[in-house]
């Protein structure tokens, strides 16, 4: 989303700086100022001090000390601090709400999962943009530390450096069976990575979200099974889904989230209409942007294959050895 979000604020005429540590090269060239820091650092207020900004837009920040290094580095000095959050503050709730509201966010919290347990690092992951959330409610009630948090949850696009969906992808043009963990009967909602684009534009220029929290993501609600079934037909193929259970696929030595990432239970299901009411926000189709995203894959194809995608000998070799029994 970051690539994007530049490309468009450098089109719109924008002066534009990045800050992060430099280990990655970018495209930008000398359309765009640099600064390299790590913000976990001191090193991120020295090349912060004296410098002020019409608006900041924060991908990076996953704990409670980052959100506090932003507040002291900028306060005074930017004119809109936009945090991008998740739908994860919802699930560490006791009784996680779905689909989940904005206003769903206070309650009692789940017990904290003991190290080593398998759901030790998504708790860990919502808590600690909780604590970045409360750090910027707290500034803008108190000192009106200008800033917006924009919660999404799992995004497709272009650029997923997690790979998700072209997991799904290579497993399809291989043309062997999927293994969809529970029948692929639970709805999902995700979000475009445009779609959160095209709202950051929108907020940054908008002083009346100060101190307000957006759901952003798509309206439409299918199963994973119907998600599969027509990226499989935007790819040109039939999709063969066999429906297995997590401990069937476990106990076959595999992965169900590497094999189907997006059967985790951690994924949010939110509630956009306050983005809608509110921004205006309007998500593009899914069929239309998976559309995208697919073509982008086949053009731009890596001989690399996702991590995931090791394990799928054993995958099609459990999915064959389910469908001789029925």
């Amino acid at each position: 989303m970051g690539y994007q979000l530049t490309w468009r604020l450098i089109a719109a005429g924008h002066e534009v700086t990045l800050l992060n540590r430099g280990t990655h090269p970018d495209p930008f060239g000398g359309r765009v100022s640099r600064l390299r820091a790590d913000r976990t650092r001191k090193e991120f207020f020295t090349v912060l001090a004296g410098r002020e900004f019409d608006a900041a837009v924060d991908f990076a920040a996953f704990q409670r000390a980052d959100a506090e290094g932003v507040v002291k580095a900028l306060e005074g000095r930017v004119g809109h601090y936009v945090l991008i959050s998740t739908g994860q503050v919802y699930l560490v709730r006791a009784d996680p709400p779905a689909p989940a509201r904005e206003e769903d966010y206070d309650g009692p919290l789940m017990a904290e999962p003991p190290p080593g347990h398998p759901d030790r690092g998504d708790w860990e992951y919502g808590m600690g943009k909780r604590a970045c959330e409360d750090v910027l409610a707290a500034a803008w009630n108190e000192r009106r530390f200008p800033s917006t948090r924009v919660r999404i949850p799992i995004v497709n696009g272009e650029r997923d450096h997690l790979r998700r969906l072209e997991g799904y992808v290579w497993r399809i043009l291989d043309n062997g069976p999927l293994l969809v963990p529970d029948g692929g009967g639970a709805r999902v909602r995700q979000v475009y990575s445009g779609a959160v684009v095209s709202t950051l534009l929108r907020v940054l220029g908008d002083r009346d979200t100060f101190g307000q929290a957006y759901n952003v993501c798509q309206h439409e609600t299918p199963t994973l099974a119907e998600l599969l079934v027509m990226l499989a037909d935007l790819v040109g193929a039939a999709a063969s889904l066999v429906g297995v259970s997590a401990t069937e696929m476990e106990n076959a030595g595999l992965d169900p989230i590497a094999a189907s990432p997006f059967s985790t239970r951690w994924k949010s299901f939110l509630d956009p209409g306050r983005a809608q009411r509110e921004l205006g926000f309007v998500h593009p189709p899914l069929r239309l942007y998976l559309d995208k995203v697919v073509t982008s894959l086949l053009t731009t194809w890596s001989n690399e294959a996702p991590a995931s995608y090791g394990q799928r000998p054993r995958e099609i070799e459990l999915a064959r050895a389910l469908q001789d029994r029925q």
